[in-house]
């Protein structure tokens, strides 16, 4: 029973997005006694008959011959680029397929929730590469002019109903988390939220937007200044 209640509704998320037809006891369990875990397994599901739709999604322009000159250069791997590329645009694909927009999200809120759902993040070094992260800011949406601090942190995380990328950055003015949720653009910049010691603030941009967590509302408006300063977003 302890085991139960330990298992959370991100790691049935985690668990239902790396396999979606392989679910552990643990993971079955929680869907049995939890309602949002059974509809968000039924989307998941429901989202693997569009796999073939997904895949049809254009890649962005370009694209193709990023990953071509940087293999030239020898900047990387042929696999290791072509595999980010096939990761970026699928991730994307199954953003805009199955976000449904809800008018009562405070975007900064989910931002702080998702970060304490991950603490590791904060330690840990995942692909911490400065090109990959220029790579996905590029297929998001984004153009980085100046650096704007060490990547030390990057993956794919399950956002609400899609995929996003959770990045964490050293920078001059202390460490910041960059989230970029594709699918949902915003019309304007959310008001600032405070929750649990941290200070987050949603914007407009790239494909759908991107949030920026710190760990101080000064440090929220100074690296907020910077990357607008450092960073073009389409909108």
């Amino acid at each position: 029973m302890s085991d139960s209640h330990a298992y959370t509704c991100l790691d049935f998320r985690r668990e239902k997005l790396a396999d979606p037809r392989r679910l552990s006891p643990a993971a079955r369990l929680h869907m049995h006694d939890c309602p949002m875990c059974r509809a968000f397994s039924r989307r998941i599901d429901a989202g693997e008959a569009q796999t073939e739709q997904v895949l049809a999604v254009p890649v962005p322009d370009g694209l193709a011959d990023r990953v071509l000159l940087n293999v030239h250069h020898g900047k990387r791997q042929p696999w290791s680029l072509m595999a980010l590329a096939a990761t970026v645009a699928l991730s994307f694909g199954i953003g805009y397929l199955q976000w449904q927009p809800r008018a009562d999200v405070d975007y900064g809120r989910f931002a702080i929730e998702h970060v304490l759902h991950e603490p590791e993040s904060m330690t840990d070094h995942r692909l911490a590469d400065p090109s990959q992260f220029r790579f996905v800011l590029a297929n998001f949406g984004a153009r980085l002019h100046q650096p704007v601090g060490t990547v030390r942190y990057m993956k794919l995380c399950p956002v609400p109903e899609g995929t996003g990328w959770h990045i964490v950055l050293d920078t001059d003015y202390g460490p910041a988390t960059l989230l970029l949720i594709p699918g949902k653009r915003l019309s304007t910049a959310t008001q600032t939220t405070t929750l649990k010691g941290y200070s987050a603030r949603a914007l407009p941009g790239g494909q759908g937007y991107y949030a920026i967590i710190t760990e101080s509302p000064q440090a929220l408006e100074a690296i907020s200044r910077m990357l607008a300063e450092r960073v073009s977003w389409q909108t």
